[in-house]
């Protein structure tokens, strides 16, 4: 027996030393998939396959290359490097520049990336005089992938009258003609995008028997991983390549198929034994990663699922922990809890930050885990994102709150005066800018003269440039009267954004929405966070001066430091990690409100519950809130269904177990916590206080400060009292914090532990 095979259990040997004939491989969380694929390809070539006969699709990259470099070390270099090993797209472009003149394309046609389409699609749109909010560049190019990835030609959708009456609702009645365009315009250029290498394949595999017959002559061993990723296109590909042969070996698990917005179909796999009669079935079920307390509870959850493969995932490690569920009482506190949990468990068991992951449903939710995180001077990464304040949604609505608090600020100014979209290019804006800056005055000072200098500029657009102006003055007038989070409500229903953006309906169009929303929590949160801030009233300014620090300390921070990762449950799949915080466990957030209504797709909200779950190695905390804020409203919750579907074998109850400072628990949270009154303004929140609220700074439990005592707050992280006035519980103390600069507080009401520097 080879030495490699040494290294397999006996499930794993089984079809890695199965040679001819369909398989299909059902791999649980953390089986070892790739080594079993990576030793069957090197077995196939021991055992005297042609390496150029072997083809192995993926769907990244990166799996491609760490395929190649295992199989480089079993059988050499120079017979792995002849492998058909990549991606989907990279193969099947290679078999297209190959085949290129049957299609009417040059051999060396050119691929065009995401932004290349976007900027053809966005050039037709211009040319065909089509309103640009009605036909968004970006909302076509989807439509267009989306019809691709389902075989739908030009043709096809110019004979379907149900797909153009939905175009027709949809207010996009040109839509036919922009695809057409665009397909006319890509054929001109000898050019396919990423959708066509998919298209484009089964188009020549279809219309040319002699081409089809010659790949399947030649790929006579076939190996997808990831089968139940496969969106329609590519498993009939993938099914007549292997007509012939079909020496077909899949890799997958349909417990973990989480793509169905993006086209994947779980019946790919599910259908595996039907499409191929005489096909063996293999699993592998020990999990390697995780201990058995996760392993166990995954099972639980995942049983629930009626639409599935059988298997019993289990493993031989340590039984860990069980599972810690915490409730919070807000959205806020959650966020706080898992900050102090991440901070707890740091120092108590000497791990990195790199041990720690925060995975959640939507991006949105990342905000209060980040303002938690930077208060206890934890370093993070958002991956598959930007850092919650330099999202482009959100920067262009503080643009327009810095122009109200600043009408002098430039870059501002420029960013809002065409967003939304009212008509004024960017050769008016240029305009206005030389005017500007040859007489040495702002931009709102010049649009406060366009009527009565020369300018060069058509009265349609002066009118434009007068409503903007007249737009900013009023809203100035009424952040004289409004706090933070009623002017920015303000800002939102003049600019008429959100209804932009919901006249969208595209994923990226609901996530932005989600953003501007968790923007107004923030606001929330940050008018009740100043509550013990001597002089605070939650105004505007405060805010934006608050935001500015947190975005300076983005930009400060060190490249190299190992940080805690934050990220989307879909984006976490493939990965591994020590400690994993599973947040925001609430019905209509997770699941999600979008996908409750149908068994499918309340399935594959489980299948990305249990992806969240088999991430884990050694600990799972999750975490709900009984109440969280919505369009800045206090909204109640209810635990996720998938809580109580995990079997109670598995959990640990003791929501008071950890000595955590300013812990959720339900037994003390209940006396911390008062609804705010239901009143527009919220100054009157934002002055009143609660003894209640006071974690360490009740009169009963009143702690005194120095000059020169470090303290962590509630909110403001960690500090140094520099200086303090007053004596016993009027006393005041003025605290330098490392994450938000100087504060003079309270201490009656102030929410502090005192802690050695």
């Amino acid at each position: 027996m080879k030495d490699y095979l040494s290294q397999l259990n006996e499930s794993q040997k089984l079809p890695t030393v199965h040679k001819n004939g369909p398989i299909m491989v059902i791999a649980g969380a953390g089986s070892g998939k790739t080594r079993v694929l990576t030793y069957r390809i090197a077995y196939l070539m021991e055992m005297g396959v042609d390496p150029f006969s072997i083809l192995a699709l993926t769907f990244t990259n990166k799996a491609a290359r760490e395929m190649k470099s295992r199989i480089s070390l079993i059988v050499g270099e120079e017979k792995s490097k002849n492998l058909w090993m990549g991606t989907f797209h990279s193969i099947f472009a290679r078999i297209l520049r190959s085949e290129a003149e049957l299609l009417g394309y040059s051999s060396n046609f050119t691929i065009y990336d995401t932004q290349d389409s976007e900027r053809l699609i966005a050039t037709i749109i211009k040319e065909l005089k089509l309103d640009k909010d009605l036909y968004k560049y970006r909302n076509i190019r989807n439509r267009i992938s989306s019809l691709k990835n389902n075989l739908v030609t030009i043709k096809a959708y110019l004979n379907n009258q149900e797909l153009i009456q939905q175009d027709n609702e949809s207010r996009r009645p040109m839509f036919g003609k922009v695809y057409q365009t665009y397909v006319n315009r890509c054929f001109k250029a000898s050019a396919m995008d990423f959708d066509d290498l998919m298209l484009k394949t089964n188009e020549l595999l279809n219309r040319f028997p002699e081409v089809l017959a010659k790949y399947q002559e030649r790929f006579k061993y076939i190996h997808v991983d990831e089968y139940q990723d496969t969106n329609h296109s590519q498993y009939l590909i993938i099914k007549a390549l292997a007509d012939r042969y079909e020496n077909l070996c899949v890799v997958g698990d349909d417990a973990q198929s989480i793509y169905g917005f993006r086209g994947a179909n779980i019946e790919n796999i599910l259908s595996f034994q039907k499409d191929y009669l005489n096909s063996a079935v293999y699993r592998l079920e020990q999990n390697y990663r995780s201990t058995q307390n996760i392993v166990n509870a995954a099972n639980s959850v995942i049983k629930n699922n009626i639409n599935k493969l059988d298997k019993n995932v289990w493993t031989d490690n340590e039984h860990g922990d069980k599972i810690e569920i915490n409730q919070s009482i807000t959205d806020a506190e959650e966020g706080r809890y898992v900050a102090s949990s991440i901070f707890e468990n740091k120092n108590n068991l000497r791990l990195d930050n790199d041990s720690f992951a925060v995975l959640y449903r939507t991006n949105a939710q990342s905000r209060s885990i980040e303002d938690a995180l930077r208060r206890k001077n934890i370093s993070y990464q958002i991956y598959g994102g930007l850092s919650f304040y330099q999202r482009k949604e959100i920067k262009d609505i503080l643009a327009y709150l810095r122009v109200i608090i600043n009408s002098n600020d430039e870059e501002s100014f420029k960013r809002i005066l065409n967003y939304p979209a009212r008509g004024i290019g960017q050769t008016t804006i240029d305009k206005l800018l030389i005017y500007s800056n040859e007489k040495n005055i702002s931009l709102f000072k010049t649009l406060e003269l366009i009527e009565t200098i020369d300018i060069n500029i058509n009265n349609g657009t002066k009118t434009k440039l007068i409503d903007f102006l007249n737009l900013i003055k009023t809203l100035q007038l009424r952040n004289n009267s409004l706090n933070a989070l009623e002017i920015i409500d303000e800002v939102l229903k003049r600019i008429g954004v959100i209804n932009l953006l919901k006249a969208e309906g595209t994923p990226e169009s609901v996530s932005r929405i989600e953003n501007i929303e968790e923007l107004l929590n923030a606001v929330k949160d940050f008018i009740e966070g100043q509550e013990d801030v001597i002089n605070s009233e939650g105004s505007l300014s405060e805010f934006l001066e608050d935001v500015a620090l947190i975005s300076e300390l983005d930009k400060d921070k060190n490249e190299t430091q190992k940080k805690v990762s934050l990220m989307t449950i879909h984006l976490a799949k493939g990965l591994e990690f020590s400690h994993v915080y599973i947040v925001g466990l609430e019905e209509d957030l997770f699941p999600s409100a979008l996908s409750s209504t149908t068994r499918s797709d309340l399935e594959e909200e489980r299948r990305l519950f249990y992806v969240a779950l088999t991430r884990a190695e050694k600990k799972i905390t999750l975490t709900y809130a009984k109440t969280r804020y919505r369009w800045g409203k206090l909204n109640d919750c209810e635990p996720s269904r998938f809580i109580n579907e995990i079997d109670s074998n598995y959990i640990n109850h003791n929501f008071s177990k950890s000595k955590s400072l300013f812990q959720s628990s339900s037994s003390s949270n209940s006396l911390r916590f008062k609804k705010p009154e239901k009143k527009s303004n919220l100054k009157a929140l934002g002055k009143k206080k609660h003894v209640t609220d006071n974690i360490s700074g009740s009169i009963e439990g009143f702690k005194d400060l120095k000059i020169g005592d470090y303290i962590i707050h509630n909110r403001f992280g960690k500090g140094k009292v520099i200086e303090t006035e007053g004596v016993k519980f009027d006393k005041k103390a003025e605290v330098e914090f490392d994450t938000s600069g100087v504060k003079k507080i309270l201490l009656k009401f102030a929410k502090y532990e005192i802690i050695s520097n």
